[in-house]
């Protein structure tokens, strides 16, 4: 089977999995309430589904291939699940904070704000949660994800990693620093994902998952490029 042949096939599987989703109210609204009944658990189901494809998305950008020897779908699926569970946390923990530190720096009625029609105000507010979250939680969640990606490929993708001790110090001394802080950080950070957050914060709560699980998609692919970008 062609490159061609199997491109297309991905793609109609994505669309035939996530058209119900806009198609079906019934399936949508199951959606939206098991959602908010449950949101820790979507947010698992959610990053590890997402993520993981962008992942995928990106090894064939990269390589060629969806799936590679080693390359580990399924640890990867459940880190990037428990990984999730963090992002959902540190939306939680932002969104509520960030508005009350503003209001304490002297910006009237900031967690009101939000709550309201767009304003320069609201703009304000979003985008001060979004910075805060990306310079303070994402680069370390993006580093313990290089670090669990490559504690994934040194096991040779298997499941057995998931049950080992990560070497933590031994994969940081070997971390490629540069390509982390240059393109990680230095590019990701400011010029995509402080800027998508701003705008995630700014929609109303209902649109807000289904904006992140794209995001999930393109954060599972900038990753997977940086995590290969030194073997080319």
């Amino acid at each position: 089977m062609n490159k061609v042949v199997k491109d297309i096939l991905f793609v109609l599987a994505i669309v035939v999995f996530f058209i119900p989703f806009f198609l079906c109210d019934t399936v949508f609204g199951w959606y939206t309430n098991f959602n908010l009944q449950h949101p820790m658990v979507m947010s698992f189901l959610k990053f590890a589904i997402l993520a993981t494809l962008g992942e995928v998305i990106g090894l064939r950008i990269k390589t060629g291939q969806y799936t590679a020897n080693g390359f580990g779908i399924v640890p990867r699926a459940l880190i990037w699940g428990l990984l999730g569970l963090t992002i959902k946390m540190a939306f939680v923990i932002f969104a509520s904070g960030v508005p009350v530190f503003l209001e304490k720096m002297g910006l009237a009625n900031a967690l009101e704000v939000m709550k309201q029609p767009f304003s320069s105000s609201k703009l304000l507010v979003a985008f001060s949660i979004s910075a805060a979250m990306n310079l303070i939680y994402a680069p370390v969640m993006m580093t313990l994800h290089r670090i669990t990606d490559t504690h994934i490929v040194a096991n040779g993708g298997k499941m057995a990693c998931m049950f080992k001790p990560i070497p933590f110090g031994k994969i940081m001394s070997e971390m490629d620093w540069g390509m982390q802080w240059n393109f990680v950080f230095k590019k990701t950070i400011p010029f995509f994902w402080i800027p998508a957050h701003t705008i995630t914060f700014l929609m109303p709560a209902e649109y807000r998952v289904l904006f992140a699980a794209l995001l999930g998609i393109v954060l599972g692919v900038l990753l997977a490029i940086a995590a290969n970008k030194k073997a080319s």
